[in-house]
């Protein structure tokens, strides 16, 4: 999975690192112009509007950089007192507000019926084993970037194949009481609900930044916890968990307003 912040004031990672610095400021810049845009209310309907996860699979499609792996990913952009987030796949934002953890996406998975709808008009099929659904028996996710087997019909656009990029894209106003954001892998969330992730994040961050001065010291605060964080969300022993804990986990703590230190 990916995660991604900025302020507008597995395998499918791979052009990224290619060519890291031409390919990631192609990506930043596409990025920051499409996230700028949805929240200006721009750029026409869902299949032609340019947005930053698109753009990330026409990288990861180039000829020199194709790859068969994908990757979810979710991207949040604050904007004055609003943020963007655009999310495709299940990666997930979550805004903590007065200490309630408010979803700023939602997971895309198989069973849902507009995922399962579009999968099937495509020409796929969803199949449910030991609880999990699965697209043509295999992703557990109906939305990420690159995974390109299943994305090409020539008949169709880009956000109706079985497996899209085409990201759902949430605003939401920010105030007083909105203390931070959290973005993570599905590695976190197997292990944490949002509201478990909220409070532990809280509860470090009310020790935590008790002591730290200027912006600096508090992103260096933030990073901490978010490594406080996945360790706190890897098991022990897998096996015994039925591989819960043991995925792949990423983090990003952005915090907001005070806790900034704005």
């Amino acid at each position: 999975g990916g995660a991604g912040s900025g302020d507008a004031s597995g395998d499918a990672s791979q052009p990224a690192m290619a060519e890291p610095m031409d390919i990631l400021k192609q990506f930043l810049a596409v990025r920051k112009q499409a996230m700028v845009s949805a929240a200006d209310g721009d750029g026409g309907d869902g299949n032609r509007r340019p947005n930053p996860l698109m753009a990330a699979e026409g990288l990861c499609s180039l000829p020199d950089h194709r790859i068969a792996a994908g990757c979810t990913a979710v991207v949040c952009v604050k904007r004055g007192d609003k943020l963007v987030v655009a999310n495709a796949g299940d990666s997930r934002a979550v805004l903590c507000r007065a200490g309630k953890a408010v979803p700023l996406s939602f997971d895309h998975k198989p069973n849902q019926e507009r995922e399962v709808t579009r999968i099937r008009k495509a020409g796929g099929f969803v199949r449910e084993a030991n609880g999990h659904h699965r697209v043509n028996g295999n992703l557990n996710l109906s939305r990420a970037i690159g995974d390109l087997k299943y994305k090409g019909d020539k008949n169709i656009g880009r956000a109706e194949q079985i497996i899209t990029a085409e990201p759902d894209i949430i605003e939401e106003t920010i105030g007083p009481s909105d203390k931070f954001v959290v973005l993570a892998c599905d590695g976190v969330w197997d292990v944490m609900s949002n509201q478990e992730v909220c409070d532990f994040v809280s509860a470090k961050l009310a020790t935590a930044l008790c002591s730290a001065k200027g912006k600096a010291e508090r992103s260096e605060v933030a990073k901490r916890i978010c490594e406080e964080l996945v360790d706190a969300c890897l098991a022990d022993d897998p096996r015994q968990t039925q591989g819960i804990g043991g995925d792949n986990m990423s983090a990003i703590l952005v915090l907001l307003g005070d806790q900034a230190g704005a």
